[in-house]
């Protein structure tokens, strides 16, 4: 009689190459968290298996868990960095993923997994292989980091409702700091063109050979994160020159304001011309020039709204 449950003793550690492999009446398997690899085609096959939960595990080898076609629940863990060629293949009831450390994801990992709807993808994720979503037919929306150099060929070829795509990690903290609103709207128009650009669902077909290829969304996606990555790297030069205007600026400022305050106190004592360049000498060095101002902009915005209403004094 075929094995139908399956609890995982603790002391074991790795789940060995093509352990159940083909075991279509299996559908419950208990893995604790101190598992940290499963191995090659390790459940292969294993139809019939519904749900499985994954929080220790690091390393998820080649086909480990192809062609289960009734897995329909992945819970991963933060420990997981690498999965491997093939490793959910054909899974196709998969409804939705999320994967909150993964780092390297293989070609054809997930491919044909055509109930697939819902994908989530890490901040830290920084490659994903060739194919390793196309053919998730049902696939609608993505949330994945922007890096332009991550995605492989064909990545998402055959997934025609892919409508949506969500960036995530430090693109918004870097956009939210940008200065100027001009750049900042500029930025988030940018950013949802691709949204724009899925809806009207247009295809890049090339020619290689006697071969031609499809490449569908993935181009698409391809060529606008290069975009947007180089928009973000100018604003962020500029910003960062605007910004150092504005420190000197202000530093110039508060060296007038102590010089003047200096020169203040000395009313009414005769000062020879040497004493006052030695004093001038002194105040420019004590100004705080050598210290970075927080807020540096808005503080020269409030001189400048004083400056219009009457003056340094008003």
């Amino acid at each position: 009689m075929d094995v139908v449950r399956v609890r995982i003793d603790k002391s074991v550690k790795i789940i060995p190459e093509r352990a159940f492999e083909l075991r279509c009446h299996l559908i419950y398997v208990e893995f604790h968290d101190g598992i940290e690899r499963i191995e090659k085609f390790a459940f292969n096959g294993c139809i019939s298996l519904r749900s499985i939960r994954l929080l220790g595990v690091k390393v998820i080898e080649e086909g480990a868990f192809s062609d289960c076609g009734g897995l329909k629940e992945i819970e991963f863990g933060d420990e997981l960095d690498t999965i491997k060629e093939g490793a959910f293949q054909c899974c196709y009831s998969l409804t939705s993923l999320t994967m909150p450390s993964v780092r390297s994801i293989g070609q054809w990992a997930f491919e044909g997994c055509k109930e697939l709807t819902d994908l989530e993808l890490p901040e830290g994720l920084e490659t994903i292989g060739h194919r390793a979503f196309s053919s998730c037919h049902k696939l609608k929306q993505i949330a994945m980091p922007l890096r332009s150099d991550m995605i492989g060929d064909r990545v998402f070829s055959s997934c025609p409702k892919l409508t949506t795509l969500d960036l995530v990690g430090g693109i918004h903290r870097t956009v939210a700091s940008l200065h100027l609103e001009r750049w900042r709207n500029e930025m988030k128009d940018e950013m949802n063109r691709i949204n724009q650009v899925l809806v009207v669902g247009t295809t890049l077909i090339i020619q290689h050979g006697t071969d031609t290829y499809t490449l569908e969304k993935t181009a698409l996606i391809q060529q606008w994160m290069e975009s947007v990555t180089r928009r973000r790297d100018r604003y962020k030069v500029e910003h960062k020159a605007l910004l150092k205007e504005a420190t000197t600026l202000l530093e110039l400022a508060l060296w007038k304001a102590n010089l003047c305050d200096n020169e203040g106190e000395m009313e009414g004592v005769r000062i020879t011309r040497g004493r006052r360049k030695r004093a001038r000498k002194e105040i420019c060095i004590t100004s705080g020039s050598s210290i970075v101002i927080k807020n540096v902009l808005p503080f020269l915005q409030l001189e400048s709204i004083r400056m219009r209403n009457g003056g340094p004094n008003s």
